[in-house]
């Protein structure tokens, strides 16, 4: 589906390429997609403020707080799921189902996730609401704008500021309560008890809020964010987009109410459609990369269409398919099975599955074995041969564990620990709960029972519950 690059209205355009943009003032209009986009923006936000909040029970001396991003502890926590950081891979499968879901989302609905669901959508959104409570609908606050500065332009400006600095420093402080206790944490911030960096964090993210939503705007959308500019890779006939009817709508022209629209279009050239984009497009110029498909200009249009006694939906969120089969006199169609969607699904499907067998059979105990390089082995008086080594057990279970350490593949081995028990063929390892037991080993065996300056050797690590750990490492003598 070819999506036209046409700038958006009111932008640039012509001579006006490299002029200065203008601020866009979308009108305040009612009607269906208006509701949704209020639902997405509260949905939304209600989440980012209260979901640090949410409790999740996992045992005594663990954090109660359902997700949470611990870096002192290095753990991630997703209500009954805890990651270490060696487990990163999840994120990645995380970050890999969301990328095919926007994918399959924009298959079956073009750009739904910028129209209602984005961040910057509904800062956005929340930033132009303040405005108009404050100044106005769209023609005041061009006015204001317009207006030279004077005390009542400094009052309301002033508190536009104040409330766009307010939400902006909401959503700084709501972004750092997911990496620590999140009420405690929030007394502290207000208190100003928190460390220096967690300050720090709340100005980044708030100030890039206060920026992005008050400043930036549509900017944002149609030059910042990647998404706009591979969008309609996804698309295809079957994709629901914002889209005009020019069939029906033209020829245009202005009319009045009860005037007959015999051998004329439907579209009054009201643009009502244009002056309530948010990105100030004019949709009838065709489906364009600034289209966030919102929906607005649907609302604004269909408002228009029961003035003049017309059935809506000269602007409709549809397919191209059905608006070429409307326009033959054919019934629509909608397909929402079909190669593509089909594809992202298995994706999908597949991913998760791997992601859950990998969780449900995750083990609960690793091990990592560092060879001590200096020096490389000791020859002892009696001939034999020692190597050192520092052995990490990893316990990922809430309550201390007692395994048991053997050596393997090498003959007449003996071990010794730091610590612990010396000359020994199998030895002990205590390691607290959920944390990261640390050892020094020493191994000593005959240098008969070598096979010159690398001998392999296994250590056996052997759970309470029976299971197994084998890791190999090597075994450092002389040179035979």
């Amino acid at each position: 589906m070819a999506i036209a690059t046409r700038p958006p209205t009111g932008l640039q355009g012509g001579d006006e390429a490299y002029a200065e943009s203008k601020t866009i003032h979308p009108r305040k209009v009612k009607g269906q997609f208006r509701a949704y986009k209020w639902w997405a923006m509260g949905l939304t936000l209600a989440f980012w403020h209260l979901a640090p909040f949410m409790r999740w029970d996992r045992g005594p001396g663990a954090p109660s707080q359902a997700i949470l991003a611990d870096l002192s502890g290095g753990r991630g926590y997703f209500f009954f799921i805890e990651i270490w950081p060696q487990e990163v891979y999840y994120i990645t499968g995380l970050l890999a189902i969301s990328a095919i879901a926007l994918f399959l989302m924009s298959a079956l609905a073009g750009r739904v996730w910028c129209g209602f669901l984005c961040w910057q959508t509904v800062y956005t959104d929340l930033f132009v609401l303040v405005e108009r409570l404050v100044v106005g609908d769209r023609n005041a606050r061009i006015h204001l704008e317009r207006r030279p500065w004077n005390a009542d332009k400094l009052v309301k400006r002033g508190i536009v500021h104040a409330a766009w600095l307010v939400i902006a420093a909401a959503c700084g402080i709501a972004f750092t309560l997911f990496f620590g206790n999140a009420p405690d944490m929030l007394v502290d911030i207000l208190l100003g008890r928190e460390d220096v960096a967690v300050y720090g964090a709340i100005a980044v993210v708030g100030g890039c809020c206060y920026l992005l939503a008050g400043f930036g705007r549509e900017q944002v959308c149609i030059y910042m964010c990647p998404y706009s500019r591979f969008q309609a890779a996804m698309f295809d006939e079957h994709s629901l987009i914002v889209s005009y009817e020019g069939w029906r709508g033209e020829t245009r022209g202005g009319a009045r109410r009860g005037q007959s629209f015999e051998g004329r279009g439907h579209c009054v050239d009201c643009k009502m459609c244009v002056v309530s984009c948010p990105t100030g497009i004019d949709i009838r110029d065709g489906s364009q990369l600034a289209c966030i498909g919102c929906g607005l200009c649907i609302d604004a249009c269909n408002t228009m269409m029961d003035r003049y006694k017309l059935p809506r939906g000269l602007i409709s969120y549809d397919s191209s398919f059905n608006l070429e089969a409307r326009a033959k006199g054919e019934p629509a169609k909608y397909k929402l099975v079909r190669s593509r969607t089909v594809i992202y699904t298995a994706m999908i499907v597949v991913t998760c599955a791997v992601m859950a067998y990998a969780l449900a059979f995750r083990k609960s105990t690793e091990v990592n074995i560092l060879h001590e390089r200096s020096p490389l082995y000791v020859q002892l008086s009696d001939g034999s041969i020692r190597n050192g080594y520092v052995y990490k057990v990893l316990n990922m279970v809430r309550e201390e564990r007692t395994f048991r350490l053997q050596v393997a593949a090498l003959d007449d081995a003996r071990l010794s620990v730091v610590g612990g028990d010396s000359n020994v063929a199998t030895t002990e390892l205590k390691v607290a709960p959920d944390g990261v037991g640390t050892f020094t080993l020493f191994v000593t065996a005959p240098e008969a029972k070598l096979h010159g300056k690398r001998t392999p050797v296994f250590f056996v690590l052997t759970a309470p519950d029976g299971r197994q750990t084998r890791s190999e490492s090597l075994f450092a003598g002389p040179d035979k």
